[in-house]
C-alpha cells in the first residue's frame, strides 16, 4: 500500500510478494520504488509512463482504478517476466495505491508455454530440428539451460536398443550454452548403469533439487556435464511406444527456484508430446534413408568411361521435409560400341516412387538390349506404365513418369533421342555456346496412345550433353525457363576442355540456392568421343554365295593391317557363317563392317530382312542349323538389332594383348 499527493511526487510502490509463486523478496527487491527510486529497475520507461498516466487519471476523476495489469522486469533476471496488478483508490488529500504480484500469472505462463510447445514442436520431420525446437520452448521461461540427448540409433532412424547402452549423443542445447560442457553433436560420457539412467528407462523422470545431489549423482563427470552455478536438475524421458528415445535435461541456476513436483508434471506433459514428434521424425528418417539407399543402389555407382563417351552422374535427394522421389539416371552400353543415356522422374515420393523407378529402370535396360530406336522404346515403356497402373488398382499413385532416352554412336557420331514429357538435354559443342537440343517432348509416360517424336543430331568429338531432372532447374524463387537459362550459362563457364565431368557436376549442384531442394536432383553429364576412321572398315556385297570367299579374304587382309593376325582364323569363320546366312535367308545388299576397339573386335553383317535369327541346337541328322551355334561358341557376345533397312547381326571378340 502506498500513499501519494496530488502530483504523485511522493508515490511509493510497494510489492506484496505472492507466496504461491514462491518468488524470494531479495529477487524482486521488496520495495521496488522508493520515493527517490528508479522505476527502470522494474519497469521500462514506457511501462512506467503508462502506470503514472492511469494513476493520474484516476486521481483527477476521483474514480478508483481496479486491477490494471502491467508486465514487470528485473535487471537481475533478464529474459524473465512477471505481471503486476495495480489498483488505486482516490482519498483526500492523497491516494491509496496497491501493487500486487499477480497470482494467476504462473498458470497463464504455463498455458502459454504449452501453446508454444504445441505450435512449434513437431513442425519439422528432421530429428535435430525437432529437438532444438523443444529446447527453445523450455528456455528461458521454464529453465535457465536445457539439452536434448538421443540414442545414436534414433538419429539413424532405428529403434533404440534395450537395455540402455552407452550410445547417447547430445543433439540440441539452449543458447548460450557454457563452453566447457558437452556440446551438441558430442557423445554423452555417462555410463549406462547410473541409477538415473535406470529410472529413465522405466519412463520415469529424475528430479535433483540440490547442487550436492547433482554432484553426487554425476561424480566424475561434473566438469563436462554440470553448469557452474547449477542448483537444480530435472530430466524427463523421451518415451514413445514403449521405447526410450532419449532424455531432456532442464537446469535451473543461480537464484532461480529449484524444480518442484508441479514442475515435474509440467515438463512431463511437454516432453510426452515432443516424444511423439521425435519418434515420427525417427520413423520418417528410417523410411527416407531406406528410400535413398535403395535409389542409390539402382543408380550407376561410379563415373563410366566407355569408348563412346565418358559420363558422370549426381543424385541429390530432396531436403528438409520432402520425401525422396523417383528421379534416376542410367548409362547403358549398347551393341557396336554405342551407348544409351537415360534420365527420368517418377511422380510421387517415398518408397513407392523408388520401387516404381526400379521397375522402369529394369524395363528400359531390357528394351535397350533390343536396340530399339528411342521413340519406339518410349512407346513400349508407355505401355508398361499403363499396365503398372492397372495392376495398382487404377489408383495411379507413383505411376506417372517422364523420361528422356538418348543413344550415341561413336562410329557415325550420330545422336538420336526422344522425350516423354521430359526437358530437352543441354548441349555444349566445342567452341560453341551451350544450348538446348531442339526436341519436342511427347506426353509423360502413362498417358497412352500418343506418339513420341524423335530427333537426331551430329555431334563433334568432345561435345558435352547434360541430362537432368526438373529439381536442378526449377526452384521456388524462379520458374523452369529461368532455371534452364541459368543452367546454360553455368555450362558455358564450367565446360572447358580437360575439366573432369564429376567436378563440373559438383559445381552445378553446389551453386544452387542455399535452401534445401524441394525435389530430387538427378544430373547426368556425358562427353562424347569419336572412333578414328582407321579403326573401322566396311564393304557391301550382292546376295550371291560366291562373295562369301571375298568376304573372308577382305576380313583376313584387314586383320593383318591391324596386326590382329592371330584372330584371323576365328573371325573368318564367323564372317563366313554370318554372310552365308544373310545371303540365304536375308536379301541384298549384304553389308560387312569391322570395328577395332582397344579391347574388342566387332564384326557386323547386315541384310534387308527383318526376321530375327534364332539360336537352336541341331540334331545329328540335320544338315544345317549349326551356324549361329558356332558363332555363339567362338565369340564372347553376339546379338541382332533392327535397322531402317532390315537388321544387323553383330559379334564381339576380345582382343586382349594381341595387337602390338
Amino acid at each position: 500500500m502506498a500513499a501519494a499527493d496530488d502530483s504523485l511526487a511522493g508515490l511509493a510502490l510497494i510489492l506484496r510478494r505472492c507466496d504461491s509463486q514462491g518468488t524470494p523478496p531479495e529477487l524482486l527487491g521488496g520495495l521496488l520504488l522508493s520515493p527517490d527510486g528508479d522505476r527502470a529497475n522494474v519497469l521500462t520507461a514506457e511501462e512506467a509512463r503508462q502506470v503514472e498516466e492511469r494513476l493520474n487519471e484516476a486521481l483527477a476523476r476521483g474514480e478508483p482504478l481496479a486491477g490494471r495489469r502491467y508486465p514487470l522486469h528485473r535487471r537481475q533476471c533478464p529474459g524473465q517476466e512477471w505481471e503486476i496488478s495495480v489498483s488505486a483508490i482516490p482519498l483526500e488529500p492523497a491516494a491509496a495505491v496497491l501493487i500486487d504480484l499477480d497470482e494467476g500469472q504462473p498458470a497463464r505462463r504455463r498455458l502459454d508455454l504449452l501453446y508454444r510447445a504445441a505450435a512449434n514442436i513437431g513442425a519439422s520431420l528432421d530429428i535435430t530440428r525437432t529437438a532444438q525446437d523443444l529446447v527453445d520452448v523450455i528456455v528461458p521461461v521454464f529453465a535457465d539451460y536445457a539439452t536434448v540427448n538421443l540414442s545414436d540409433a534414433v538419429l539413424a532412424g532405428d529403434e533404440p536398443p534395450r537395455p540402455i547402452r552407452k550410445d547417447f549423443r547430445r543433439v540440441a542445447v539452449s543458447e548460450p550454452w557454457p563452453a566447457g560442457l558437452v556440446q551438441a553433436g558430442d557423445p554423452i560420457p555417462l555410463p549406462p548403469d547410473l541409477p538415473a539412467a535406470r529410472t529413465l528407462e522405466r519412463g520415469e523422470p529424475v528430479l535433483m533439487t540440490s547442487r550436492s545431489r547433482i554432484l553426487q549423482e554425476l561424480a566424475g563427470h561434473t566438469r563436462v556435464m554440470v553448469p557452474a552455478d547449477a542448483r537444480s536438475l530435472l530430466v524427463a524421458p523421451l518415451y514413445a511406444r514403449g521405447l526410450l528415445l532419449g532424455g531432456v535435461e532442464a537446469w535451473r541456476t543461480g537464484r532461480s527456484d529449484a524444480f518442484d513436483d508441479e514442475d515435474v508434471r509440467f515438463l512431463q506433459e511437454i516432453v510426452s508430446r515432443a516424444a511423439l514428434s521425435v519418434d515420427n521424425a525417427r520413423r520418417y528418417t528410417r523410411e527416407h534413408t531406406a528410400a535413398v539407399t535403395l535409389q542409390r543402389s539402382l543408380l550407376p555407382q561410379a563415373p563410366v568411361d566407355l569408348t563412346a563417351a565418358q559420363t558422370a552422374g549426381i543424385y541429390q535427394p530432396a531436403g528438409d521435409r520432402a520425401e525422396v522421389g523417383g528421379d534416376w539416371f542410367d548409362v547403358i552400353p549398347l551393341s557396336s560400341l554405342r551407348v544409351a543415356f537415360v534420365v527420368g522422374d517418377i511422380t510421387g515420393h517415398g518408397l513407392q516412387a523408388t520401387a516404381t523407378m526400379g521397375r522402369l529402370r529394369t524395363a528400359i535396360q531390357t528394351l535397350a538390349d533390343l536396340d530399339l530406336p528411342p521413340d519406339e522404346l518410349l512407346t513400349h515403356l508407355d505401355d508398361l506404365v499403363l499396365r503398372l497402373a492397372e495392376e495398382s488398382g487404377g489408383s495411379g499413385e507413383g505411376i506417372g513418369a517422364t523420361c528422356l532416352y538418348v543413344t550415341y554412336d561413336p562410329v557415325t557420331r550420330r545422336c538420336a533421342m526422344a522425350s516423354a514429357g521430359h526437358p530437352p538435354p543441354a548441349l555444349v559443342q566445342p567452341g560453341a555456346a551451350a544450348a538446348f537440343v531442339d526436341l519436342s517432348p511427347g506426353p509423360p509416360l502413362g498417358v497412352g496412345n500418343m506418339p513420341f517424336e524423335p530427333a537426331e543430331i551430329l555431334l563433334p568429338e568432345g561435345s558435352v550433353l547434360a541430362l537432368y531432372t526438373d529439381g536442378l532447374v526449377e526452384r521456388d524463387d524462379h520458374d523452369l525457363s529461368d532455371g534452364m537459362d541459368r543452367l546454360c550459362r553455368r555450362l558455358d563457364v564450367l565446360c572447358r576442355p580437360g575439366r573432369a565431368l564429376p567436378e563440373i557436376g559438383r559445381h552445378l549442384v553446389a551453386e544452387l540456392p542455399a535452401a534445401p531442394p524441394v525435389d530430387d536432383i538427378a544430373l547426368l553429364l556425358a562427353r562424347t568421343f569419336a572412333m578414328p576412321a582407321t579403326d573401322t572398315v566396311g564393304w557391301e556385297f550382292p546376295a550371291d554365295p560366291a562373295v562369301v570367299g571375298d568376304a573372308r579374304k577382305l576380313t583376313s587382309g584387314q586383320l593383318a593391317a591391324w596386326r590382329l593376325d592371330e584372330m584371323a582364323l576365328v573371325t573368318e569363320l564367323v564372317v563366313s557363317e554370318l554372310v552365308t546366312n544373310a545371303i540365304r535367308y536375308g536379301g541384298a545388299p549384304v553389308g560387312l563392317r569391322l570395328i577395332r576397339d582397344r579391347h574388342v573386335l566387332i564384326c557386323e553383317v547386315s541384310d534387308s530382312s527383318s526376321t530375327q535369327p534364332r539360336l537352336r541346337r541341331a540334331r545329328e541328322t540335320d544338315e544345317g542349323g549349326r551356324g549361329l551355334f558356332l558363332v555363339a561358341q567362338l565369340t564372347s557376345r553376339w546379338g541382332s538389332r533392327y535397322t531402317q533397312a532390315g537388321k544387323t547381326i553383330w559379334t564381339e571378340q576380345p582382343i586382349g594383348d594381341l595387337a602390338a
